[in-house]
């Protein structure tokens, strides 16, 4: 409804401004504004004087029950975005004067949220909708017939995922479900992030913010104002969103001659970026798009590589050529992205895979596919560039496990990438970044990068404390950084290193490396499996139980136990293992065994990295 001075109290100049101003609100400011002048409303009433008369009682603005400045935020992270995150808006909410408590999943005593009135949740989801390993307990706790009544909760979660998986955002989806079937009222609607959450969390926070802030008073409506920008205004240095230009100073292969793989070990100078890292850490690289698959998209839709297109809210342009090249992913179809295409179009065959009741048909189309194969397998030609590539969904960067130490190799960061190159439909496939940098970048070049910090990777505090590495292939990376550091700072804990790969000969990664931290003592015993080298395929598993006793006393012994690499096949064939090890050799039921891990994750012992 447009306003008019007839319909509203506004004078000409105020409904002129209003009707440009209004239309352009996303849903979040229009939350805000009212919020913002319900909490005026409280304040002017508090300080009028009989020159101000008070409003009315009748036009009073609907009462809002007290909410408590005392607000508890949980995360669940596993590679510690959704930490960042929480860390992030505990630091505004404190600005603003409220109490904050925030707390992993895994630290927080379920029994306490019976006494919780503003419960905050940021949660990702980890591979096929499971919660991240700091949030299972809480999240099976919840789930379970111990779960308490919360009628006097209040809530909101964020959520953190990728539409490329079937179950985007599900762990943050439970949690919201799950609140309110306890009784728990929303304070703001859940949101739902895909890869490039930046905006969304930031609107997600302001929502949050506005919310509080209707019953809290102006001061802290004034913050929710701000608070979109705030997310991105409060990192300064070189992030996420403000990637620092890299020069790579050295790019190897470290495989052998005659191996199936090739494994690239870069080494990259952080000078002059004040990047900090530790041991356990990520590091971001945002990829170029092979140009060979540009070009042939750009054929396939009859584009001009040249016109310009907006990449961003910002407005800002590039050429269709450099827009594909590094701004958007062209190499994953993901169901949301394959239903904004379908709306360009009037080809039935593709509006008939996205209707109701074809999800497997959709799910079974979208596996392995990318861009270049949608367009041609439903002629899409002719949609035009621009409408085109604002449905794309932005870059991700790629992460990858440090390593090096920084103490080791000041002012550097290392990173141990394979290269991913298969043949699919009669077309070369290519892994975006990896590729790139076997075959598009050499020593002078540069990257962009910034430092992702994982809170939940992270070496005991006593250099005492032993530990255990389960990292085969590229999973080793990381634990070339935790034994160059315990080297740098004379660490005396025993280490040991399950390892494993293909062949000895050509895919032993760092061989020299190992060998000499194990005549130097810096690595006390290594394990190695080469499932290619025997006739019986042989993995790191297999080793963990030939050494079975060994190993249990070294967890009596309060090893800390770390595991990086394949998700689905490897991280889950050693968690077995090391609950078949613990059940044996403890003499523990299989349920104690599962108790004892859980213990052990709990007390930060047992921690993944894994993909």
């Amino acid at each position: 409804m447009e306003l008019q001075v007839t319909n509203s109290p506004f004078n000409q100049e105020q409904v002129e401004l209003l009707n440009r101003l209004l239309p352009t609100l996303t849903d979040s400011q229009r939350v805000w504004l009212s919020g913002y002048f319900a909490a005026m409303n409280g304040v002017a009433g508090s300080v009028s004087t009989g020159a101000v008369p008070a409003v009315p009682a009748a036009n009073a603005a609907p009462s809002v029950a007290a909410i408590s400045k005392e607000v508890t935020v949980l995360f669940g992270s596993q590679s510690g975005k959704a930490q960042g995150l929480s860390k992030k808006f505990a630091k505004k909410l404190e600005e603003q004067g409220f109490q904050v408590t925030l707390s992993s999943m895994s630290d927080f005593k379920p029994n306490a949220l019976k006494k919780v009135q503003t419960l905050l949740v940021v949660v990702s989801t980890h591979g096929e909708g499971v919660p991240p390993d700091n949030a299972i307990s809480f999240h099976d706790f919840l789930h379970s017939k111990r779960a308490p009544q919360l009628d006097g909760l209040q809530y909101s979660v964020l959520s953190l995922g990728d539409t490329s998986y079937e179950f985007f955002c599900q762990t943050g989806k439970d949690f919201d479900k799950r609140l309110g079937e306890l009784g728990g009222k929303q304070l703001a609607p859940r949101v739902d992030c895909d890869v490039d959450f930046d905006e969304p969390a930031a609107e997600w926070m302001s929502s949050v913010l506005s919310s509080l802030s209707a019953s809290s008073g102006a001061s802290s409506a004034a913050a929710a104002g701000a608070a979109v920008s705030s997310a991105s205004a409060a990192e300064s240095e070189f992030s996420r969103t403000n990637p620092f230009q890299a020069e790579v100073l050295e790019n190897l292969n470290l495989n052998g001659r005659g191996s199936d793989r090739e494994t690239r070990h870069v080494e990259i100078s952080l000078e002059g970026s004040n990047l900090q890292y530790e041991p356990g850490d990520c590091l971001g690289i945002y990829p170029e798009n092979h140009p060979q698959l540009v070009e042939e998209l750009i054929q396939a839709m009859g584009w001009n590589a040249e016109e310009l297109v907006t990449i961003n809210k910002n407005g800002d342009k590039r050429s269709v050529r450099e827009a594909l090249t590094h701004n958007f992913e062209i190499t994953v179809l993901t169901k949301p992205l394959v239903e904004q295409v379908a709306k360009l179009t009037v080809n039935t065959d593709l509006n008939g895979l996205v209707a109701a009741g074809n999800e497997q048909e959709l799910k079974s189309y979208i596996h392995g596919k990318d861009l270049l194969d949608l367009v041609q397998d439903y002629s899409l030609k002719g949609i035009a560039a621009a409408d085109f590539i604002a449905v794309l969904r932005k870059m991700p960067a790629r992460l990858y496990s440090i390593a090096s130490s920084s103490k080791a190799f000041p002012d550097e960061v290392h990173v141990t990438v394979r290269t991913v190159r298969y043949e699919a439909r009669g077309r070369e496939r290519y892994g975006v970044c990896s590729v790139q940098l076997a075959e598009r970048v050499k020593a002078g070049d540069s990257l962009p990068v910034y430092i992702q910090n994982n809170p939940n990777f992270k070496m005991p505090e006593s250099s005492d404390t032993p530990i255990i590495m389960i990292g085969p292939g590229t999973g080793v990376a990381p634990f070339r950084a935790f034994l160059g550091e315990r080297e740098e700072t004379g660490a005396e804990g025993k280490t040991w290193l399950f390892y494993g790969d293909q062949h000895f000969s050509t895919d032993f990664l760092y061989q020299i490396e190992w060998q000499r931290w194990l005549k130097d003592g810096v690595l006390t015993r290594m394990d190695v499996a080469f499932s290619r080298d025997t006739d019986q395929k042989v993995y790191v598993q297999h080793r963990m139980l030939e050494k079975s006793k060994e190993l249990y006393q070294w967890l009596q012994e309060g090893a800390s136990v770390y595991v990086c690499g394949d998700e689905k096949r490897m991280a889950h064939d050693v968690h077995e293992t090391l609950a078949k090890i613990i059940e044996q050799e403890g003499g523990f039921s299989s349920e104690e065994a599962a108790e004892y891990l859980s213990r052990m994750q709990q007390q930060k012992r047992y921690q993944r990295d894994v993909y």
